[in-house]
Parts: C-alpha cells; sequence; structure tokens
C-alpha cells in the first residue's frame, strides 16, 4: 500500500481515537485497496462510530483538512454507525467485504 494512503489512515485513526471514545477505526476502499500508488485520486475511507452526528461531523472535518494539507492528499472521509452502514447492502459489500479495516 501507497505509504502516504498509509500515515493518513495512521494519523486518522490516532486523531479520532484520541477524541472520540466511541470511534472504532477506518475502513479503506475504493482504488487504494490494491496497494498501488494512483495519483489524483482520494483516499476513501469509511469512519465508524456509535454515534454520528452535525456536532461530531463539525469536529470531524477540520481534522481530515489538516491531514490533507499536511500530506499533500485528498480524503474522501464517510463518518457512519455500523447499523447505517448495514443498511446501505451495495456500499456495505464495498466497504466491509472488499475494504481493509483499520482498528484503533
Amino acid at each position: 500500500m501507497q505509504k502516504v494512503v498509509e500515515e493518513a489512515i495512521n494519523l486518522l485513526n490516532k486523531i479520532f481515537s484520541e477524541r472520540f471514545d466511541d470511534f472504532h477505526g477506518l475502513y479503506l476502499y475504493g482504488v487504494f485497496t490494491d496497494g498501488k500508488n494512483h495519483r489524483d485520486e482520494d483516499i476513501e475511507l469509511v469512519a465508524i462510530f456509535d454515534v454520528e452526528n452535525k456536532y461530531k461531523r463539525e469536529l470531524i472535518w477540520p481534522i481530515v483538512g489538516k491531514v490533507e494539507t499536511d500530506l499533500d492528499v485528498f480524503i474522501d472521509l464517510h463518518p457512519i454507525t455500523m447499523e447505517e452502514l448495514q443498511k446501505d447492502e451495495d456500499f456495505y459489500d464495498e466497504v466491509v467485504n472488499q475494504g481493509i479495516f483499520f482498528g484503533v
């Protein structure tokens, strides 16, 4: 896997686990799951929380923005609960069954 993708995931996992007691980890899905460098592609991530709401999103986006700026990457992050993820069968399959989980 591309080093910068791993670095972004590790940073987000560390920061989210420090700031949110209900954070469980990140799923990497999409093109970067093949471990190759994909220039100009977003790093597609799903962040699993027990509770996902507007307040939490307001705290998350500045963190994601800083990681994007520091690492010069684009991150497409979906904060969601596992229950909500399971309601969308196609997205669930793409994320959980085809993606890679990075727990805390």
